[in-house]
C-alpha cells in the first residue's frame, strides 16, 4: 500500500513540474528597446517638453503664440466674441473648455512638483494664452477716424477758374419777346447783351466761348410758335473771344418770339458732346427772363446735360423774373448741377455774371462739419476694434486664474504659490489693459481734434457767408 502511495505522489509531482515548464514557455519575454527605436510619441513629448518663458512686456505679449489648448480646442471668433455675444464664449468656456483644462493640466504638475510662481505662470500661458493680440492690435494702431473736410464753396470767380483749366463756356441767350421789356429806360435784352460782353471780354485766350440765341425768330404769335421754338442758332462759334466778331454776333439778333429753353440745352448738349469731362471743363450760362414756353422739359434736359460724359454745369441767370419763374428756373439749375441767381437791375446782373458766385442762404444754413452719423460711426468702429482686444486679454487672465484655483483645489500647488501666480497674472493683465486703453484714447483724441478742426473751419465759413449774404438783403 505504501509503495502504491509513493508512486501516486511521484506522478502528481511530475505533472506539476510539467505544468510549470509549460507555463514558463507561454509567458512572453519582456521587450528590450533596441538601439535606435522610437519611443511612444506622447511619452517623448512629455519628457522633452520645453516650456518657453511667457512674455512680460507689451511688445512680447502682442507677438505671443496661442496656448496649446486654446489653439487646439477654441476657435478664434469664439475667444474674441464681442460683449453683445458674451454667451458665445462663456457657454463654450464653461460647458467645454473648463473640462479640457481639468483633464489636461494636472498631469504636468503631478510630475513637476518643485515649480516656482514664474514657472507655473509660464506653463499656464503656454497652454492657455491668447494668440490673437497682434491681429487686433495692428488694427487699433493703424486706425484712422475717416473724417473728411466738406467742400466749402468760396464763390471763386468763374473767370479765374477758367484761366486754370481748358474750358468751354457756352452762353444761351433768351431772345424771346419778353426780353423787350425795359428796366431803367433800357430793354432787358440790351442790358443783358452789355453784361455778357463785359464778362466774355475778361476771358483769357485759352478759354473757348460760344454764343447761342434762342427764340429769336417769329413775332411771338401762335401762328409762328413752331418757327420760334425751333429757332436755336449759334451766332458765335466756339473759340477764343474776339471783341469785334463777338459784338457783331450780338447785333445779329433781337428779342422776338417764344422760349425753347429745353431745346437750347439739348442743342448745347449735342454741341459739347465731343468735349469729355476728362479733358475739358464745360460751363453753360443761360440768360433768361422767363420759363419754358415751347412745351419742352427743361429739368430733364438740364439733368441729361449735367449727367452726361461732358458733365456740363448749367448756371441760370434769371433777369427780372417773377416768383413762379424763379422757382422753375432754380429747379432747372439744380438739375444741371449749377446755380441759379436772379437779378433785378443792370448792376446786379454784372455782379452775378462777372463776380464771385455766392452760396445760397440755405446752403450756408444747412452746411455742417462732421455729421452726427459720421461721429457715431467713428466711435462704433473704434469700439469694434478695441473691444475684442480687451476681451481676449481679460479672458486669458480668467483662464489662467481658473487654472490656478483648479491646481490649488487638487492640492498640486500650495496656497502661497497660488497667490503669487494670481498676482503675476493680474499684473500682466493690467499691463495689457492699460496699454490698450491708452492707445484707444489716443485714437479717440486724434478723431476729436480732427472733428473740432473741421467744425471750426465750417463755422468760420458760415459766419463769413452769413455776413456776405446779409449785405445783399
Amino acid at each position: 500500500m505504501k509503495r502504491i502511495h509513493y508512486q501516486y505522489v511521484a506522478m502528481i509531482v511530475a505533472c506539476l513540474m510539467m505544468l510549470a515548464a509549460c507555463s514558463e514557455k507561454q509567458k512572453p519575454e519582456p521587450e528590450v528597446e533596441s538601439e535606435g527605436s522610437i519611443p511612444d510619441e506622447e511619452t517623448k513629448a512629455a519628457a522633452d517638453e520645453q516650456i518657453p518663458v511667457a512674455a512680460r512686456t507689451i511688445e512680447d505679449m502682442i507677438l505671443q503664440p496661442a496656448g496649446k489648448l486654446v489653439e487646439a480646442h477654441m476657435k478664434p471668433d469664439v475667444e474674441a466674441a464681442r460683449l453683445v455675444d458674451w454667451v458665445y464664449y462663456h457657454r463654450f468656456y464653461e460647458d467645454t473648455f473648463q473640462g479640457i483644462m481639468e483633464d489636461e493640466l494636472p498631469a504636468y504638475f503631478e510630475e513637476h512638483t518643485d515649480l516656482n510662481a514664474d514657472e507655473v505662470y509660464d506653463y499656464l500661458v503656454y497652454q492657455l494664452g491668447s494668440g490673437q493680440y497682434a491681429t487686433f492690435y495692428d488694427q487699433l494702431s493703424s486706425y484712422t477716424h475717416g473724417y473728411v473736410m466738406p467742400e466749402l464753396p468760396e464763390g471763386e470767380d468763374e473767370i479765374e477758374i477758367a484761366k486754370r483749366q481748358k474750358t468751354n463756356v457756352v452762353i444761351l441767350m433768351d431772345a424771346s419777346g419778353s426780353m423787350k421789356a425795359e428796366i431803367g429806360g433800357e430793354s432787358r435784352m440790351a442790358l443783358a447783351k452789355q453784361a455778357i460782353e463785359d464778362f466774355t471780354g475778361q476771358l483769357s485766350d485759352d478759354v473757348n466761348v460760344s454764343l447761342f440765341a434762342y427764340g429769336h425768330k417769329g413775332a411771338g404769335t401762335e401762328a409762328d410758335k413752331q418757327l420760334s421754338c425751333s429757332s436755336i442758332e449759334e451766332v458765335y462759334p466756339l473759340g477764343a473771344y474776339e471783341a469785334g466778331s463777338f459784338q457783331k454776333a450780338m447785333d445779329s439778333f433781337g428779342a422776338s418770339g417764344w422760349t425753347p429753353l429745353a431745346g437750347a440745352m439739348e442743342t448745347a448738349h449735342e454741341y459739347l458732346s465731343s468735349y469729355d469731362k476728362e479733358h475739358y471743363r464745360n460751363i453753360v450760362y443761360i440768360v433768361s427772363d422767363g420759363v419754358e414756353t415751347c412745351d419742352g422739359d427743361p429739368v430733364a434736359a438740364a439733368k441729361k446735360l449735367h449727367d452726361s460724359d461732358i458733365e456740363a454745369k448749367v448756371n441760370i441767370i434769371g433777369f427780372d423774373v417773377d416768383d413762379e419763374g424763379q422757382n422753375e428756373l432754380k429747379t432747372v439749375a439744380e438739375a444741371g448741377g449749377g446755380e441759379y441767381a436772379t437779378v433785378r437791375n443792370p448792376s446786379e446782373f454784372e455782379g452775378v455774371l462777372i463776380k464771385k458766385w455766392k452760396p445760397s442762404m440755405m446752403q450756408v444754413m444747412s452746411q455742417q462739419g462732421v455729421m452726427l452719423q459720421d461721429l457715431v460711426h467713428q466711435k462704433e468702429a473704434l469700439i469694434a476694434i478695441h473691444e475684442p482686444l480687451k476681451n481676449i486679454s481679460d479672458r486669458e487672465t480668467t483662464r489662467i486664474n481658473d487654472a490656478v484655483y483648479l491646481l490649488k483645489k487638487k492640492e498640486l500647488i500650495e496656497d502661497e504659490l497660488a497667490n503669487e501666480v494670481l498676482e503675476l497674472s493680474k499684473e500682466m493683465g493690467e499691463l495689457r489693459s492699460v496699454h490698450f486703453n491708452e492707445l484707444k484714447e489716443q485714437k479717440s483724441e486724434e478723431a476729436k481734434q480732427a472733428r473740432d478742426e473741421i467744425d471750426a473751419k465750417v463755422e468760420a465759413w458760415k459766419e463769413k457767408w452769413y455776413a456776405e449774404l446779409e449785405k445783399d438783403e
